[in-house]
């Protein structure tokens, strides 16, 4: 996603972040690759408001769920792995504001780590596929893998949030469901 953005859903909350600027590399080692800064330097000022603002945001939703959305992992046992600075930075955040959901693409796989009470959701199964380079994972955490392409779906609502994920043919690979206690109103 290029820039940081919310999407209330009342009952949902959707916070994308921009992650491409938390990672050192494409500043240190761009390769051949151009980035358009414009708007995020200085870095460091970016990044912090970005994470200020997102704390924020976080801690006055009055949604049931939160989801926070960005490009890159911050768990993965696909190719690209876990990426350092989300786990430095953006991971403190999500926990200290109890997200339901970290949902990535990045990696070319479909996949469910479950950490810090975290679910962390990969649906970068839209163009290549790794063929089989995954990486050593617990398996108490990493509850599903695909290397292949596909796609994920959520449905919420008040008491719950089921998530599937899909093949390239629409059949069903994996599917899961959270639950929320509800309370009747008064």
């Amino acid at each position: 996603c290029f820039r940081s953005y919310i999407i209330d859903a009342e009952i949902v909350e959707f916070f994308f972040v921009d992650t491409t600027p938390f990672v050192d590399k494409y500043f240190t080692d761009p390769g051949e690759s151009t980035y358009d800064w414009r708007g995020v330097l200085p870095r460091q000022e970016y990044l912090s408001a970005l994470l200020k603002d997102l704390d924020v945001a976080l801690r006055n939703s009055m949604a049931k769920w939160k989801i926070v959305v960005g490009h890159h992992t911050i768990f993965s046992a696909g190719h690209h792995g876990n990426t350092n600075e989300l786990l430095m930075e953006l991971l403190p955040v999500l926990k200290d504001n109890k997200v339901d959901v970290y949902i990535n693409g990045h990696d070319h796989c479909l996949e469910h780590i479950i950490n810090s009470q975290i679910q962390f959701l990969t649906s970068g199964g839209g163009s290549k596929a790794w063929r089989g380079d995954i990486k050593e994972w617990s398996l108490e955490e990493l509850k599903f893998y695909c290397d292949g392409q596909g796609f994920m779906s959520v449905q919420v609502t008040q008491a719950a949030a089921h998530f599937v994920f899909y093949d390239v043919f629409g059949s069903a690979l994996y599917e899961f469901s959270l639950s929320k206690e509800t309370h009747p109103s008064a």
